[in-house]
């Protein structure tokens, strides 16, 4: 059985990147279609799958469209609990379900002033009155959270929760908004998280500058973990590999990384690897088997 999740760009849809890691973490056969934030309305193109008007969409295996971030969730956690998206534990899952539910309710004064964008991290940001009467609900509500389940994630271990406030943290991260220790901790958590860096990586790879998401604030370098350094190359006539480590396919793309030529089937494949070479076990399976003969 196959779902189709219809998601928004990458470096500017808070809610399909909370969609998409809730459906990394579930694990089952899923079909993502991209929604280009660049083009037509996305109510237009997502016509064909009406009532949906907006991302993140799911589109299961009988054609029922859930078109709400919140009940995507719990859809996806009802039908493949053994996936844990929520804690086994009832106090955890309860209050996993009660951030969920006001991050999808709350913080407006967060998410206007700050919309997030994954292609830059601003220094010159002064939040207002209120949005730091948003980061201090924030705050709160996670070390509460933390304090109650034992942390380092909301609910212990990486659950829904976490994917909700993914959004959140990289608005904390991408404009340096002040939060104290614990709750930068956690942010922290979030850049590092394999998963995000995945989605971020993706991010720069495809999709246009919108300048309806760009600030006039000064920049800096992203927070992030700062990845590899890997450069594209058109010359692969001493690729290692013959096949896409990601498809399987005949490489046509190549970089180099670490003095060795690696090819890919398609330029999105290669580029999303050079921007974190090392977010990719695919990849670093690769490299570790280059690696191998001559440690042996």
């Amino acid at each position: 059985m196959t779902y189709t999740l219809f998601l928004g760009d990458r470096a500017y849809s808070s809610w399909s990147l909370r969609a998409w890691l809730i459906a990394e973490m579930a694990g089952k056969p899923a079909s993502y279609r991209w929604v280009d934030f660049s083009g037509a309305d996305v109510r237009t193109q997502l016509s064909h799958v009406a009532p949906a008007r907006t991302v993140p969409t799911l589109v299961t295996p009988e054609g029922a469209i859930v078109s709400e971030s919140l009940a995507i969730a719990e859809e996806l956690a009802t039908r493949f609990p053994e996936a844990g998206l929520w804690p086994e534990d009832p106090a955890a899952r309860a209050i996993g379900r009660t951030l969920a539910a006001e991050m999808n309710t709350s913080f407006a004064a967060l998410r206007g002033a700050c919309p997030m964008n994954l292609r830059v991290a601003y220094s010159s940001y002064q939040p207002t009155a209120e949005v730091l009467e948003d980061l201090s609900r924030i705050e709160t509500i996670w070390s509460a959270a933390q304090d109650a389940t034992g942390g380092p994630w909301l609910c212990g271990a990486y659950s829904i929760a976490d994917a909700f406030y993914a959004p959140v943290a990289m608005r904390i991260a991408g404009y340096g908004l002040p939060v104290g220790p614990k709750a930068q901790a956690y942010v922290t958590a979030h850049l590092a998280h394999l998963p995000f860096r995945q989605w971020r990586a993706m991010a720069l790879a495809e999709g246009a500058e919108l300048q309806r998401y760009k600030r006039d604030y000064e920049t800096r370098a992203w927070p992030g973990p700062e990845p590899a350094h890997a450069e594209a190359t058109e010359d692969g006539a001493d690729a290692c590999n013959a096949l896409c480590p990601y498809s399987g396919e005949p490489v046509t793309h190549f970089l180099r990384f670490a003095d060795i030529t690696y090819g890919f089937c398609n330029a999105f494949c290669r580029d999303k690897t050079v921007n974190d070479p090392e977010a990719w076990p695919a990849f670093t399976a690769l490299v570790a088997a280059q690696a191998a003969p001559a440690s042996s």
